[in-house]
């Protein structure tokens, strides 16, 4: 089941659903200012890879963290450059951890 922060953030996507052409998500930013990219859909690193209008993700796409984070690290594209890659597959409970550990979502954040 996923976890809550997530599910909100990507049930929101914007999108056409009878073109199926979809807009990337806002960058999340959390309280103490660290940011990233979360999305999830049928082209990107996410479980399933289908673009779900309920946010019903087991696994999504992080992207371009504002700082390195290291519960993110094993799922770096590439580790050497960690705020400049993409994390693939990354368990939702994962992301939530990383918001919690950041204080949450800032307001406005998402």
């Amino acid at each position: 089941m996923n976890a809550p922060t997530v599910t909100f953030i990507l049930c929101r996507k914007e999108g056409d659903p009878d073109t199926q052409k979809w807009r990337p998500h806002p960058r999340v930013t959390c309280a103490d200012g660290f940011s990233m990219s979360i999305q999830a859909g049928e082209y990107l690193y996410s479980t399933p890879r289908l673009n779900l209008l309920s946010g019903d993700y087991t696994a999504v796409e992080v992207g371009f963290p504002s700082a390195r984070e290291e519960a993110l690290m094993p799922f770096a594209e590439d580790a050497d450059d960690p705020t400049d890659t993409v994390y693939g597959y990354v368990p939702v409970e994962i992301v939530e951890a990383v918001i919690a550990a950041h204080g949450g979502l800032a307001e406005g954040g998402r």
